[in-house]
């Protein structure tokens, strides 16, 4: 028996989704994602969704960046999708795992060459003393692969966010918003209603 949009988050996320690329081709991808150290402080920043699948939220980074770290030592996260165009938003929360080794290999094929080299000479989040440094870096890893094909780097792979909790709002006249709350309960979801 196939499930409704009424008992299925993720069905009614493709669906939101669909319509929002429809409207915004370019930035229907960026999602908003917040992290935590093991203590607790919070940071967010833009990524790109590049899945969401039944098993969850898809997304890749260098692994030595803040939020790789952050990701590492905390193994939970939460998204904030938000299209203008539609207006519609979709939170999510769950808990976090490394994608495998296949995984992160065959996303990273798919880059184009430009990003590829990026990946390599990028030391994401840490001081850049100038964009020469940079630069210099870019220079020495498109000499070195030439124009053979590109390994992953060892630092650069992907996390996939298994959802626990969905939340779903679409903007009303007179803030009378519709929010929709989704839980999981093993193999089901909760669904509630809530106050805008």
């Amino acid at each position: 028996m196939n499930k409704t949009d009424k008992d299925d988050p993720l069905s009614k996320f493709q669906a939101w989704f669909a319509e929002a690329e429809k409207t915004e081709p370019e930035g229907a991808r960026a999602v908003a994602l917040a992290t935590a150290t093991r203590e607790g402080a919070p940071s967010v920043r833009m990524v790109l969704l590049k899945k969401a699948a039944p098993e969850g939220f898809y997304f890749f980074t260098n692994l030595e960046s803040r939020k790789g770290l952050e990701l590492s030592e905390n193994p939970k996260a939460a998204l904030c999708f938000y299209w203008d165009s539609t207006n519609m938003q979709v939170r999510v929360e769950g808990a976090v795992e490394p994608v495998s080794e296949s995984q992160a290999d065959a996303y990273f094929a798919t880059r184009d060459r430009l990003s590829q080299i990026g990946a390599w000479a990028s030391d994401q989040s840490r001081p850049l003393e100038g964009m020469l440094g940079l630069e210099k870096k870019v220079a020495k890893f498109t000499a070195k692969f030439g124009i053979g094909s590109i390994p992953r780097p060892p630092h650069w792979s992907g996390f996939r966010l298994i959802p626990s909790r969905i939340e779903f709002w679409k903007r009303r006249s007179f803030r009378l918003h519709e929010r929709v709350v989704y839980d999981r309960q093993g193999e089901d979801w909760k669904v509630t209603p809530l106050y805008p």
